[in-house]
This record gives C-alpha cells, sequence and structure tokens, in this order.
C-alpha cells in the first residue's frame, strides 16, 4: 500500500475491497492500477468535495481507470465481492 492510499478514509470495507480488487488484477499491472484507481479515488474525493471513500466512489474509480476491454472482468469481480455496481450506474 503505498504512502497516499494510507492516507485516505474509508467506510468500513472499502478498503478491503480495493485491496481485493488489485490482489485479482494481473501481478504484473497491480503497482499501475493501485497508482492510478488511488489517484482517481483522490480526485473524485476533491470533485465531490468529501472526505471518506464510499463503496459508490470506489466503483466508479475502477470502472474509470480499468479499461472498456476489460469491464467484463470487473463486474465479474465486483459480483464476487458482493458489490452491485448497477446502483451506481454502471450497466450489466
Amino acid at each position: 500500500m503505498d504512502k497516499a492510499q494510507n492516507e485516505l478514509a474509508w467506510d468500513a470495507g472499502v478498503e478491503e475491497a480495493f485491496q481485493s480488487l488489485i490482489a485479482r488484477t494481473p501481478v504484473f499491472l497491480q503497482g499501475v492500477a493501485r497508482q492510478k484507481v488511488s489517484a482517481r479515488i483522490r480526485r473524485l474525493l476533491r470533485e465531490q468535495d468529501r472526505a471518506r471513500v464510499d463503496e459508490g466512489l470506489l466503483v466508479d474509480a475502477f470502472f474509470a481507470e480499468t479499461p472498456f476491454g476489460f469491464h467484463g472482468l470487473l463486474k465479474k469481480d465486483l459480483k464476487e465481492l458482493n458489490i452491485d455496481y448497477g446502483q451506481y450506474g454502471h450497466k450489466e
């Protein structure tokens, strides 16, 4: 976990979901994925004037930083973590 990642305030269970999603990323891309999604989370927090990372913000950050061709795998991973991405506006 990088220093900036550690400084974020997380809702219960959301940081664990973040770590689990990163762990499901191919090993050689995990560092880049962690960096890009963390940066997107910080950007969304700033833009939305929010202090905590909730599940919806996590889902939005992963969809924004995951190339479209891999959204199917992301959706599968989110379902396995019992995260309903549809409630945050992302289509089945």
